[in-house]
This record gives structure tokens, C-alpha cells and sequence, in this order.
């Protein structure tokens, strides 16, 4: 029994596999919160915008 533990313990066959995993888990992570972040940046931007175009006169043909 004590082998067996030694010989699982020691073998890293699987190892590459969860470092990928811990990296693209960390990767989507920082995405996630790139996207939070712009969307929120562009909330505000577009509030600016909507107010500003709000005020602006339109003239008509031939003034």
C-alpha cells in the first residue's frame, strides 16, 4: 500500500494538465473583468453622448 501511495505521490503525468487549466482559468478570469470594466466606461461615455446630441438643433433645407 505504502508503494502505491509513493508511486502516485511521485508521478506527474497530469501535471501539465492542470497548469493549463490554472492558466486559462486565470485568463478568463482577467477577461471577465475587462469586459466589466469597459462596460461600465462605456455606460458613462454614452450617457455623454445621448446628452449632448440631445441639445444639438437641426436645421432644415435651405436655411
Amino acid at each position: 500500500m505504502l508503494h502505491a501511495f509513493k508511486n502516485f505521490k511521485d508521478d506527474e503525468a497530469g501535471a501539465v494538465t492542470v497548469d493549463w487549466v490554472v492558466l486559462t482559468a486565470a485568463v478568463v478570469g482577467l477577461a471577465v473583468g475587462l469586459v466589466v470594466e469597459l462596460k461600465a466606461g462605456s455606460a458613462g461615455l454614452t450617457e455623454s453622448t445621448e446628452s449632448f446630441l440631445g441639445t444639438q438643433v437641426v436645421g432644415e433645407i435651405g436655411e
